[in-house]
C-alpha cells in the first residue's frame, strides 16, 4: 500500500507549531463531546495514523451537504480536507475534470483497496436503467456499486443518501433509493448522517472520530451516530418550558410568537425529530430554525417529505401523562390561569369589602 502522510506530518510541513497542534486536539475533543482527557489520545492518533483516503461521490442531490461541510468551524473544514483526509475525489470541489478526474477513482481503488472511505451525497435512480443520473457517460448506480466493493466503510451524507429525501417522494418517477437500499451495494458498514443538510460540525466530527479511534461511532438502530442523533430536538429546545406550560404560538407573527412561545401548534416536528440542532446549532452555533421563529420540519427523519404539510400539527404528543396531550394541557393551563385570575379578583373584592366594613364599624 502506498504510504500516506499522517495528520501531524502534514501540519508540521505547513508550519504549524506543536503547541497549536495540541490546542487543535483539545478543540477536536470538545467538538466530539469528549472530556479534556481524550485530547492526548487524539494527539497520538493524529501523530501515528495516516490520513484517510476518501472518494466522495455525488448522485441525485442539490449539493447542500457539501455546502454545509465546507462551512464547518470545529474543526475547520480546511483542516479536515487538507490535513485529516486525503480527499482524492469530489467532483464538486476538485480541480480536475473529465477523464483526469475519473481516473482518480481507479487509481485510489488500486492503491488503497479496502482502506479508503466512501462518502455518498445524494442517491441513485434505478428507473430506465439508471439513466436519470449519468457520470462520465455511465449511470451513477454503476459507479456507486463499483466503488462500494472496494471501500472500508460508507458514509451516507444527508437525507438523500440516508433516506431518499425529495427525489424519492411519491410517486418517485426515477425510482430513487437511499444508499443502503441500492441493489448491488457492497455489504460494508454504513453510517447515516441525515439532515437536509446535516449540521457542518456533525459531519466533520464523524470523520474526526473515525480517524481518531479507527472505528465507526456507536450507531442507533437506524444507523445514525448516537452522539448526535440520540436525543430529540424537543428535549433540549430552549422553548421547551413553554411547551410544558401549555404556552403555544397560535399563528405566525401573533403576540405569542413575539414572546417566543412553543411552535408545536404551527407544525413544529421537534418532538419527533432526532438531531443536534438545538445543542450544536448552525453557523458556528449562532442559531437554528426554531430559534429563528420557524418550526422544525423534521428533515433528518425518514419520510419527512411525504408526511403532509410542514405546518400540520403533530397529533397525540403525550408529554404530561398517558391521558394528556399538548393540546389538552394547553387548554387546561389556560383554564387554570383564567381560574386563578378569577379567584384572585374575588379574593381582592372580598378583602376590599371587609376593609370597608371594618372602617364603617370604627
Amino acid at each position: 500500500m502506498a504510504k500516506i502522510e499522517t495528520f501531524y506530518e502534514v501540519m508540521r510541513r505547513q508550519g504549524i507549531t506543536r503547541r497549536s497542534f495540541l490546542k487543535y486536539c483539545s478543540l477536536t475533543a470538545a467538538s466530539l463531546g469528549l472530556s479534556p482527557a481524550f485530547a492526548p489520545k487524539i494527539a497520538h492518533a493524529m501523530e501515528t495514523k495516516p490520513r484517510l483516503p476518501v472518494l466522495w461521490l455525488h448522485g441525485l442531490e442539490c449539493t447542500c451537504c457539501s455546502e454545509s461541510f465546507i462551512r464547518s468551524a470545529h474543526p475547520l473544514a480546511k483542516d479536515v480536507i487538507l490535513s485529516m483526509l486525503s480527499l482524492d475525489y469530489d467532483d464538486t470541489i476538485m480541480a480536475a475534470a473529465g477523464h483526469q478526474a475519473e481516473s482518480i477513482i481507479e487509481e485510489t481503488i488500486k492503491k488503497y483497496d479496502g482502506q479508503f472511505l466512501l462518502a455518498v451525497e445524494g442517491n441513485a435512480p434505478l428507473n430506465q436503467d439508471g439513466m436519470s443520473m449519468i457520470i462520465a457517460g455511465k449511470p451513477f448506480s454503476e459507479q456507486l456499486n463499483r466503488v462500494s466493493q472496494h471501500c472500508k466503510a460508507i458514509i451516507s451524507w444527508g437525507s438523500c443518501a440516508s433516506w431518499g429525501c425529495v427525489q424519492a417522494a411519491s410517486p418517485n418517477p426515477t425510482h430513487a433509493v437511499p444508499t443502503h437500499k441500492h441493489p448491488g451495494i457492497a455489504n460494508k458498514p454504513i453510517i447515516k448522517v441525515p439532515g437536509c443538510p446535516p449540521i457542518a460540525e456533525v459531519m466533520t466530527a464523524v470523520i474526526a472520530y473515525m480517524i481518531t479511534f479507527d472505528k465507526i461511532p456507536s450507531l442507533d438502530r437506524q444507523g445514525r451516530p448516537k452522539m448526535f442523533y440520540s436525543q430529540r430536538i424537543h428535549d433540549k429546545c430552549y422553548r421547551r418550558p413553554h411547551f410544558d406550560a401549555g404556552q403555544f404560538v397560535e399563528e405566525y407573527d401573533d403576540e405569542y410568537a413575539r414572546k417566543g412561545y412553543c411552535l408545536y401548534k404551527v407544525g413544529c416536528k421537534g418532538p419527533t425529530t432526532y438531531n443536534a440542532c438545538s445543542t450544536i446549532r448552525w453557523n458556528e452555533g449562532t442559531s437554528f430554525p426554531i430559534q429563528a421563529g420557524h418550526g422544525c420540519i423534521g428533515c433528518s427523519e425518514d419520510g419527512f417529505w411525504d408526511k403532509g404539510s410542514f405546518y400540520d400539527r403533530l397529533s397525540g404528543i403525550h408529554q404530561f401523562g398517558i391521558e394528556s396531550n399538548a393540546d389538552e394541557v394547553g387548554g387546561t393551563a389556560a383554564a387554570i390561569v383564567g381560574g386563578a385570575i378569577a379567584v384572585h379578583a374575588a379574593a381582592s373584592a372580598i378583602k376590599s369589602a371587609t376593609n370597608k366594613a371594618d372602617q364603617g364599624d370604627k
